[in-house]
């Protein structure tokens, strides 16, 4: 019996930023708003998460757009290299390049870190967030607070540690240049975070990774009164399950509407 095989997925497309950097995306074209997808730390754009926005905005004829930053997926430079600021220089280039219009930015961990400062660089044209796990300030909080004193002494002494990881057999390189940037993009410190448009951030309330707490934080600091927080009581890091694939794109779907 034949046998139809399975046409490879596309490769990425390449954007050559005024930095010499080359960063992999994939675009879909369509009607505005658009949907912009930022991953997490040590993750790439073909997850769970980003193929399930990039179908359901397919399916709606709305303008989708997801990438990978430096020394990610198939973009170029070295993991170790990278910082907060550098990624969202990355994210910026591919927003300011690659999508036209108001855009719906999502972040994932990491990403809605990334995302919530691409928000307030470019707050005439993002019309909403969605983020999950939300990672605010986790170099601080989440790495650096938490470190034993002999790992800090490492970090500062030799520049690097490597932390295991949960979801792979690479360990996670952590830099001093990566603490210390990150300390320059923190924003939980301030009052109020000057984002105004609708905000919707889902949490695990089982993330062994970022406490579900921290998105409460981030909902009190917000400056929009368009807030919610929506906490899944048997949730993960990831949220990456049938039914929270279907809960974020009915989120995204819902500021896409508003």
């Amino acid at each position: 019996m034949s046998q139809t095989a399975t046409a490879p997925p596309p490769a990425p497309r390449i954007l050559v930023d005024s930095r010499g950097v080359s960063i992999a995306y994939h675009r879909t074209t369509g009607k505005s708003p658009g949907a912009v997808f930022m991953g997490g730390f040590m993750s790439d754009m073909t997850g769970a998460k980003a193929l399930t926005l990039e179908a359901f905005c397919r399916a709606r004829g709305q303008a989708f757009l997801r990438f990978d930053y430096q020394g990610h997926g198939a973009s170029s430079g070295r993991f170790e290299e990278g910082t907060i600021g550098l990624w969202r220089d990355d994210a910026l280039a591919a927003f300011d390049r690659l999508t036209e219009g108001p855009q719906v930015l999502v972040g994932s961990s990491m990403g809605s870190w990334i995302a919530t400062l691409v928000a307030l660089a470019r707050p005439e044209r993002v019309a909403g967030l969605v983020t999950i796990a939300a990672a605010l300030d986790f170099t601080e909080d989440l790495m650096w607070a938490k470190f034993p004193p002999e790992a800090q002494m490492v970090l500062e002494t030799e520049g690097v540690i490597y932390e295991p990881s949960a979801y792979s057999d690479t360990p996670y390189a952590i830099t001093k240049h990566l603490i210390d940037d990150g300390r320059r993009h923190l924003l939980l410190r301030d009052e109020m975070i000057p984002f105004a448009k609708p905000v919707r951030l889902l949490h695990g309330m089982q993330d062994p990774d970022v406490p579900w707490q921290r998105s409460l934080l981030i909902a009190e600091k917000l400056a929009s009164d368009d807030v919610r927080v929506i906490l899944l009581k048997d949730g993960d890091h990831r949220l990456s399950r049938d039914s929270d694939l279907a809960l974020l794109a009915q989120t995204v779907g819902e500021l896409l509407d508003a």
